[in-house]
């Protein structure tokens, strides 16, 4: 019986490297492929160069073939331009989510259709499972809660799902580099990337000041009292405390300043030294551009969510709007299907810093699955 073929997107990382090796274990033909998302010519804070070695280094030990291929366009178009668009509009964009929905679930899974394979693989701390009753699969949490990634995958496609493996679903973290260690791959204590990838370890506000333009304006606080100088509201996001340079205000002690207000119409930025003042928390939001992984809702419901990567889950109800019909058609019938515009969120408790261009993600009442989400 011919071997399942699996391309696996070896990043450089100890999670993708371990799992090739789960895939070899199990049985499958894996081929391991480096994507490039970005030019990193003339950039030393880029570590593309160095993430690229390690990957041919784990897939030589690994006896596997191994391809490099170049999606820097194909990020550029999708992901990078948006990135610095929602900037412009004074919004706080998050490129990963677009990274997995147009370039690793997309581009790489198209590519790996060239080589002919039948899956793809990431290093994802995710989980999926086929949900029985709507013959559809289900995006869900792994069994290492604490690396949940779900949050980052919420626009992924059915289509996508089902020819994706999670090798890491079942797995700790510790474990994951006891077996890269036992395999003797170099990385195996490697640390884990952190950040945007084509921002690396640089400061955030200085790499926009490549591409944003600078309109500075006065910082001021709620009475209206200039307390400094802001560059421009596209380098601002809500609850912001660092970078600010506020400091030696007469009249105000030195407890730190925070974000409270973008003022558009003045090109003001407002703060307060209150982490908890009332302005900071909002009890419901809009969701737009909305994506949901096994079943569209026909109805408002109660789920549980995420405004942000890491945060715990918040009890909140979905308010579905825009409703209309749309005629979907197969080889076999004709059927109505609802779709969903947008929906209106509100919280069990008020939420703190919620940040426009920022992605709100939904799961079900117990936490297991991750239903879909949009930008709020």
């Amino acid at each position: 019986m011919k071997k399942k073929r699996v391309v696996v997107g070896l990043s450089g990382g100890v999670d993708s490297s371990v799992c090739a090796k789960l895939l070899i274990d199990q049985g499958y033909e894996v081929i391991g492929l480096f994507m490039k998302n970005w030019d990193d010519k003339d950039d030393p804070h880029c570590p593309a160069a160095v993430d690229a070695i390690d990957a041919r280094n784990v897939a030589a030990r690994l006896g596997i073939p191994f391809y490099t291929v170049n999606f820097a366009q194909e990020y550029w178009d999708d992901v990078f331009e948006y990135f610095l668009e929602e900037h412009r509009k004074f919004r706080t964009p998050n490129p990963d989510i677009l990274c997995n929905k147009y370039v690793k679930f997309k581009a790489f899974l198209a590519h790996a259709h060239a080589l002919e394979a039948d899956f793809i693989a990431t290093g994802h701390y995710a989980a999926k499972g086929w949900n029985e009753s709507l013959k559809k699969w289900e995006l869900q949490v792994p069994h290492d809660a604490e690396k949940d990634q779900t949050y980052f995958l919420y626009a992924i496609t059915q289509e996508a799902l089902a020819q994706t493996i999670f090798p890491l679903q079942d797995l700790p973290k510790s474990e994951v580099r006891q077996i890269a260690q036992v395999a003797g791959f170099k990385n195996a204590n490697k640390k884990d990337s952190t950040g945007i990838c084509f921002i690396g370890e640089r400061d955030y506000m200085e790499f926009l000041k490549k591409y944003i333009h600078q309109s500075p304006g006065d910082i001021v606080t709620e009475k209206g009292e200039i307390v400094g100088k802001h560059i421009g509201l596209s380098f601002y996001t809500l609850g912001q405390r660092k970078n600010l340079n506020i400091g030696g205000v007469k009249g105000y002690d030195e407890a730190p300043w925070f974000l409270l207000e973008k003022d558009l119409e003045n090109n003001q930025l407002v703060v307060c030294q209150e982490a908890d003042n009332p302005k900071l928390f909002k009890s419901e939001l809009l969701v737009s551009k909305l994506n949901w992984i096994t079943a569209t809702p026909s109805r408002d419901f109660e789920a549980l969510c995420k405004v942000r990567y890491r945060q715990e889950f918040q009890r909140c109800s979905v308010k579905l709007r825009n409703l209309g019909s749309q005629e979907l058609r197969n080889e076999s019938q004709s059927s109505q299907v609802l779709k969903l515009s947008s929906c209106q969120v509100e919280f069990q408790e008020p939420q703190r810093a919620i940040t426009p261009g920022q992605s709100i993600v939904f799961y079900d009442l117990e936490g297991k699955v991750c239903l879909g989400g949009g930008e709020i």
